[in-house]
């Protein structure tokens, strides 16, 4: 009985056969058309992949003639969003766009999934480049952040090649952000929107500072200057390190009612955009030096009504044991600006400089009114009624520099890279008041103390720098047949530090009188009131893990792989990388655990491509690869995630995850445009670290992290995408000659479970117990759903633009934290269900005054689909998070000149 062959076996199999003595000789094929122009671009199809270690090009498919020039270009399995495919969503950013491509799905603010595998699986790239996230809970940046008008195209890839980072799990987004022009060009456009859950309807806000329109606070969040002082000195602000007038006036250091007072909004301000976008190129030398500037701000809102509850019962059963009817208003502010000069020369070398700055605030009110089981009434002896209060501003900003360099030399092509990136997370006056409902007063009360009735707050801050390099040299061999080596080096340098600094009023003389009691949040922390009634000020960061830590991730890697047509029509490409890698976490604190990874790993790939005739093909691969546990699962600290309005901490035992991948695919393109694609993909992951739900002290509901033995996933896909001239069947008039159907649909099917024995593992709390205590055997992957589903069905003219787009999107429920244990037994997982949504877009270009303006009209959520994220057990229902999304409507206009 013969063994099957492994990873190692396909990889010595398919180096024997780029042998020179296998090569063929080339046969030279036409260049394959162009597809037909919907929106007036020059350039729709020269995508620009910016692939390392590309060399430039080197296209070794050669029989191909009808096969789209970007999947010709890469070995590997693909998809590729170009500007046409990008405008015609209709989305304003890149993860909308992304969304529709096979696989992919969207979680929360803009976090592409691949293939159901979570955001920690994924991995981004700005024109080949790594980029830091500014989201810290997160470990790609949010792609929300990203302006479809910034960019040229977006190459998701499936299958691993050795050229990029070996952190690859689901797969990896490469962002192209535009180069030279064609010729000059100037954009402004704008918009308008508002959805029927916030525009015009109630909403919690509070003032802030002047300036927050703009995205930028005017100093009136800064942090005073005797905690700044404090916290530099090391000492924890508390009666062992300070007197009580020092603690009296630490609090009120901290009176600062235009971030204290939440106030009722009852008509919330309709959502307004505008960008602008302008080009230009010389001819310099024997080259052609390009110009491209851009710059958007947008400032939107959303209002959730949300339903929260939690329950301590295994089963779920009888009274939850926290339930809150929570308002949360959003104000949101994007600022985008990107500036990049380019040189093009020679036969396809380039210099590329770009500079691109994102920031994304987000100004939150929330109002919750319920009950909490742990806080009963005095007299009555049931949970007390209980108002909380929170103003939170959360900062994040990204900037990022790269020079590209693409060089060729006769048969030796040479890429060269370098980029400095910097984001920052900053969460200044994290604000939260708690009152409960007093029979004696009529009224609800804070008294300062325990049982439901406290005042928090907490400053957040997080910087962290990004230094990469990387050298890819391509070597085009003398043969008669087109083949090619490469080998390159990578060097990513990461640092972070990061603090929250939590901070609770509290008046160590007991209960403060009724009529104190009752004010509202800016008057009962007043500087009169802390002086007369002695209210003080103590940290409580200790009690919540880390107040702050140091983290780096420093990253040595080398590659080598080569590439050639073995037969006519069978391309291969094969090869290794090598990463050393060391990861540090050291929280500053006292009994916290340090954490120091140290790894190094051979990563073999393999792709296989069979173009066994002009349209179709058919790809296979394997690879090795990995995932590392991130700063933020790592780190014992304390985040507040905004839109899911929970807190997570890390796991500082969390050890790395690896990956062993196979894919096959069918590609048949019948038609400009037309494709047809099918796929099937096999994943095993060991250590894969998993979301974790846990109840911590006073029975609040977090997340944190653990690793589970080990999982598989598989799973198929299918994309098809055609079209329907329509005057065949309204007639050959002057109306329907020149209009055409496109449907374009894509389905995926994921499956994976985990498989998980008695073995003792490093729970969310750091505690020792039996894996199948904490998971469960066979249970899927967190954030992973088994259908994904897209349709598009549009009505386009070929000759202008004048688009109709209804966009279908269906994704099945997926897991999202792994359920609490309670003692030996465990709660049902947190389930996400997203649904069906259907979206209407329509695109018409008009003549004004001479020049050309796209009219755009969106209509998302038609369906009104419903966010629900839940546990069950049987017919007992838990809902976590559960709110109307409401429909939305958008109008905008843009004027090219």
């Amino acid at each position: 009985m013969s063994k099957p062959l492994t990873i190692g076996g396909l990889l010595l199999l398919t180096t024997a056969l780029v042998a020179p003595a296998a090569l063929a000789q080339p046969v030279e094929a036409p260049a394959p058309e162009a597809a037909p122009q919907t929106d007036g671009a020059a350039d729709q199809e020269k995508v620009d992949m910016s692939i390392p270690g590309g060399g430039g090009g080197g296209d070794i498919v050669v029989t191909g003639r009808f096969i789209p020039e970007p999947i010709r270009a890469t070995p590997e399995v693909v998809a590729v969003l170009s500007t046409a495919e990008i405008a015609r969503t209709g989305e304003g950013d890149i993860a909308g766009a992304l969304q529709r491509v096979t696989g992919l799905s969207v979680v929360g603010n803009g976090f592409v999934y691949v293939r159901g595998l979570g955001d920690r699986y994924s991995a981004a790239l700005l024109n080949g480049s790594p980029l830091p996230s500014p989201e810290p809970l997160k470990r790609v940046v949010p792609l929300d952040i990203f302006p479809t008008s910034v960019l040229s195209s977006a190459l998701v890839q499936k299958s691993y090649s050795v050229n990029y980072p070996g952190e690859f799990g689901g797969g990896l987004i490469n962002l192209t952000t535009k180069a030279v022009p064609n010729k000059p060009f100037l954009e402004i456009g704008g918009s308008i929107s508002g959805d029927t859950e916030t525009t015009g309807q109630l909403g919690y806000t509070y003032y802030g500072s002047d300036s927050d329109w703009t995205g930028f606070d005017d100093g009136t969040r800064d942090v005073p200057a005797g905690i700044k002082n404090a916290i530099a000195s090391g000492k924890p602000i508390n009666a062992g390190n300070y007197s009580q007038s020092e603690l009296q006036g630490f609090a009120a250091s901290l009176v600062n009612a235009p971030t204290t007072l939440l106030q009722r909004n009852h008509n919330i301000p309709a959502n307004f955009s505008f960008d602008l976008s302008g080009g230009t190129a010389w001819d310099v030398g024997d080259g052609r030096l390009g110009l491209v500037a851009s710059a958007s701000y947008s400032n939107s809102w959303r209002t959730r009504n949300v339903l929260q509850q939690s329950s301590l019962d295994p089963n779920l059963e009888g009274m939850p044991q926290s339930e809150f009817q929570t308002v949360i208003t959003d104000n949101r502010v994007l600022l985008n600006g990107l500036v990049g000069l380019g040189y093009e020369f020679g036969d396809g070398q380039a210099i590329r400089w770009t500079n691109l700055y994102i920031r994304d605030v987000v100004k939150q009110g929330r109002l919750a009114a319920g009950y909490d089981r742990n806080v009963t009434d005095p007299v009555e002896g049931e949970p007390a009624s209980l108002i909380q209060q929170n103003t939170y501003w959360f900062e994040r900003q990204l900037i990022n520099s790269q020079a590209v360099g693409e060089f060729k030399f006769g048969d030796v092509s040479l890429d060269l890279r370098g980029s400095y990136a910097n984001s920052k997370r900053k969460s200044p006056y994290e604000r939260g008041f708690s009152y409960a409902y007093n029979a004696q007063a009529g009224d609800y009360v804070n008294n300062l103390a325990a049982n439901g009735q406290n005042a928090d707050i907490a400053f957040s801050d997080l910087n962290e720098d990004v230094y990469g390099g990387s050298a890819d040299l391509t070597y085009e061999l003398p043969t008669a047949m087109k083949a090619k080596v490469s080998a390159g080096y990578a060097y990513t340098k990461t640092e972070r530090t990061s603090s929250r600094y939590q901070y609770q009023y509290f008046r160590p003389d007991g209960a403060l009188p009724l009529a104190v009691a009752q004010e509202r949040p800016d008057y009962l922390v007043s500087d009169y009131n802390i002086y007369t009634y002695n209210i003080q000020l103590r940290d409580v960061s200790s009690a919540e893990g880390a107040a702050a830590y140091e983290a780096g991730l420093e990253i040595n890697a080398g590659y080598a792989q080569a590439e050639a047509e073995l037969l006519q029509g069978l391309n291969a490409v094969v090869g290794v990388r090598y990463e050393d890698a060391k990861e540090t976490v050291l929280p500053l604190g006292d009994g916290l655990v340090q954490t120091s990874l140290k790894n190094d790993y051979f990563l073999p790939a393999a792709t296989v491509t069979w173009n066994f005739a002009e349209d179709m093909q058919l790809r296979v691969a394997a690879s090795k690869t990995i995932a590392r546990p991130q700063f933020r699962e790592l780190a014992e600290q304390i985040y507040q995630d905004f839109e899911s309005d929970r807190q997570f901490t890390g796991n500082p035992r969390l050890t790395d995850s690896k990956l062993t991948n196979a894919e096959a695919r069918y590609e048949y393109y019948f038609g400009r445009g037309e494709r047809l694609t099918v796929a099937g993909f096999w994943k095993k992951i060991d250590n894969p670290i998993e979301t974790v739900a846990f109840f911590a002290g006073g029975g609040a509901l977090r997340t944190g992290f653990a690793n589970a033995p080990e999982a598989q996933l598989y799973g198929a896909e299918v994309d098809i995408q055609k079209y329907f001239p329509l005057d065949t069947v309204f007639g050959d008039s002057d109306f329907w000659a020149t209009r055409r159907l496109m449907v374009q649909g894509n389905y995926t099917y994921t499956k994976s479970k985990l498989k998980v024995d008695d073995e003792l593992i490093y729970g969310p709390q750091q505690n020792l117990l039996p894996a199948n205590v904490l998971f469960e055997d066979g249970a899927p992957l967190t954030g992973q759903s088994d259908h994904i589903a897209n349709l598009q069905i549009g009505f386009e003219d070929m000759d202008r633009l004048s688009q109709q787009t209804i966009l279908v999107t269906y994704a099945s429920k997926r897991v999202t934290n792994r359920g609490p244990i309670q003692g030996e037994a465990r709660q049902p997982d947190i389930v996400e269900k997203p649904g069906l949504r259907v979206d209407f877009v329509a695109r018409e270009e008009v003549d004004f005054m001479g020049a050309p303006v796209e009219i755009k009209f969106e209509a998302r959520n038609l369906t009104g689909t419903k966010y629900q994220e839940y546990q069950q057990a049987g017919s007992n229902r838990i809902y976590l998070n559960r709110y109307d999304l409401g429909t939305s409507v958008s109008l905008g206009a843009s004027v090219k000149f």
